[in-house]
């Protein structure tokens, strides 16, 4: 067998108290080195000051995401420039905002390299199950105050890979029910049109994380994925009286399903499904999901998000985290954590008229780190637009464009009620050669009759988030060339609109 043996320092760390290892951390060298990583790259143009990103090299998928004694912990794929296999990298945050970085916490070996996996807090205990290339499914856990130390149960994959079986080893997630321990496991299976593959999440049950059987493909009635979408990634997990499966595709990028939990016949009936990315995965948009229960019904789920531009020594961010909670089959999403206390520099614009036709550029609001948060009756105009990150000239902007009842109509719920469209536009973010051109992100967001627009824009060097009315949000990155591409206007096409109100604050450095 070949040795997978990492060549990233390896560090014990004590178990018996906080104090213990928060003394351990502060002279640990490997520490100290991903401080001092994270600090040379301090005024990179492009890195974001408020979004999460690990401190040195590359990233990839979030994994794991929990909460445990007092910290929401943040695990991640991560490419030590040593050994650049993928090992989880780890972060920690009290608000879901300001993170502190962690030492690398799975390394590979048995298997080449840590891939994807999902968390289960028990009450002793912290389980970790992820894709271990090469040889299997693993599972790990962790009981110490900062989930430093891990111990792979049984030193091997749990669900080897192997030939001709009726299912795909890849990445997991883990749930208990009852007295059993449940996962899934991705893949695809030849049951789409002609033959051609379609999303499959493969059951598995263990009384003891060690030994698994296989039991059968988990999800039903599911029309809303498309053929070719697989289930990487999984975290299902129950929201309000409802479940949800959240999964990435390699083909359309994240979305979930919607529905109820069989537990008689361990099936998962589905009822709804939508998408996070509103386009292609890459370049510059949403990845893949990582998710935890909120403690009140909601879940918490972050992503990264791919790159657009070629940037030295790094690549990808995560998004800020989201938090999602159930209406019926209406899936409702808000930013999350407590992002207020990164605010700075207020600057409030009261009720304004948006003649029809005329560019608004907003003089007291700018910046390229920044949240917004606006109010605007769209009247009559077919067409309102906020834009961020906008050249004196207009050269480079960033467009978020909304469209009063031009999105779909209601066919399921007999309403009849037409959705409106939010679009996010990057077609002239950046004049820079090597920042690559991403069609134009939109989604259906349903408003009422009489309901205005209320937009949180979050603003950070290279990405823009914009969440609208509590029930969508879209989001990509940005690669402004300009140092003068910080200002903000506002427009109304065809017939007049109104701002009723707009604040705006410069977001502080998290890593400060």
């Amino acid at each position: 067998m070949a040795d997978f043996t990492s060549k990233v320092p390896f560090y014990t760390f004590p178990t018996d108290s906080l104090a213990a290892q928060e003394e351990a951390l502060a002279q640990n060298p490997l520490m100290q080195r991903l401080l001092a990583a994270r600090q040379a790259y301090a005024g990179d143009p492009h890195r974001p000051i408020y979004h999460y990103i690990n401190p040195e090299a590359n990233l990839n998928d979030p994994n794991g995401l929990c909460f445990w004694q007092g910290h929401w912990h943040l695990f991640y794929q991560a490419y030590p420039p040593e050994d650049t296999r993928q090992h989880w990298g780890h972060a920690i945050s009290t608000d879901l905002v300001h993170w502190r970085d962690l030492p690398y916490c799975i390394y590979p070996d048995p298997e080449r390299c840590c891939f994807s996996g999902a968390a289960l807090v028990e009450a002793d205990r912290v389980i970790a199950m992820y894709h271990g290339t090469e040889v299997g499914n693993m599972v790990a856990v962790s009981s110490d105050p900062l989930l430093l130390n891990w111990h792979k149960i049984a030193g091997q994959a749990v669900i080897p890979i192997g030939r001709d079986l009726p299912y795909r080893v890849f990445d997991p997630c883990i749930w208990k029910q009852g007295d059993h321990y449940y996962s899934l496991s991705a893949g695809t299976k030849p049951e789409g049109p002609g033959g051609k593959p379609i999303r499959a999440n493969f059951l598995f049950r263990s009384p003891d994380l060690e030994h698994w059987e296989y039991l059968h493909p988990f999800v039903e009635d599911d029309l809303y994925t498309l053929v070719g979408d697989d289930g990487a990634c999984p975290y299902f997990w129950p929201i309000g009286d409802r479940h949800m499966l959240l999964f990435f595709s390699h083909m359309s990028g994240g979305q979930y399903l919607l529905g109820d939990y069989d537990t008689d016949r361990d099936k998962f009936i589905v009822t709804h499904g939508a998408k996070f990315n509103f386009g292609p995965y890459g370049p510059s948009g949403v990845h893949a999901p990582s998710a935890a229960p909120d403690g009140e019904g909601g879940l918490v789920v972050i992503f990264n998000m791919n790159p657009g531009k070629p940037t030295a020594g790094w690549n990808q961010i995560m998004t800020l985290p989201r938090r999602l909670t159930v209406e019926g089959d209406e899936v409702l999403m808000e930013p999350t954590g407590d992002i207020e206390s990164l605010r700075a520099g207020h600057v409030h614009i009261g009720p304004t008229a948006m003649p029809a036709n005329e560019e608004q550029v907003l003089d007291t609001v700018r910046g390229n780190a920044v949240e917004i948060a606006a109010e605007i009756d769209p009247g009559d105009a077919p067409m309102v637009e906020l834009n961020v990150l906008r050249s004196p000239d207009r050269q480079e902007y960033t467009r978020i464009a909304f469209y009063r009842d031009r999105g779909y109509r209601d066919r399921v719920n007999g309403t009849d009620a037409t959705s409106s469209l939010l679009t996010l536009d990057t077609s002239y973010s950046s004049i820079a050669p090597d920042a690559l051109s991403r069609a134009p992100e939109t989604a259906q967001v349903p408003l009422k009759k009489n309901e205005t627009l209320k937009l949180r824009v979050f603003v950070d060097k290279s990405v823009v988030e914009v969440f609208a009315n509590g029930r969508q949000c879209v989001a990509a990155r940005v690669y402004p060339d300009r140092a003068d591409s910080v200002g903000v206007s506002l427009r109304a096409q065809g017939q007049a609109a109104e701002l009723r109100a707009l604040d705006a604050w410069q977001m502080q450095d998290i890593y400060a």
